[in-house]
């Protein structure tokens, strides 16, 4: 039969064996899940791609935006391109240009 105090030490080394495990697992489990763990350090690399393949997008059409102002600059002016935004601006049609109307809903 087991004394007292030897069931009292073993279940003390259970409970603190118990209690690391449940510390360790805590841990291990917010080191995949939490705010910083390896869940989210993947999901901030998919946001880092997504984000940088935007940012390239914007940047192209920037630079698409920039050539197009540098054309209308007036030391160097595009013809083609004055008209268009004139026509564009002033709702004109030449006589030879192909215009389809569409009738809102």
């Amino acid at each position: 039969m087991v004394s007292r105090a030897r069931l009292k030490s073993i279940l003390t080394g259970l409970a603190l064996y118990t209690v690391a495990a449940l510390m360790v697992s805590y841990f291990g489990i917010n080191a995949y899940t939490g705010k910083y763990g390896l869940n989210a350090r993947q999901e901030l690399d998919q946001e880092i791609i997504a984000l940088t393949s935007e940012l390239a997008r914007l940047k192209r059409e920037r630079a698409e935006g920039e050539q197009r102002v540098s054309l209308l600059r007036s030391d160097r002016v595009d013809p083609d391109m004055l008209d268009e935004r004139a026509r564009f601006q002033l709702d004109y049609a030449n006589p030879r240009d192909l215009i389809r109307t569409i009738k809102p809903n």
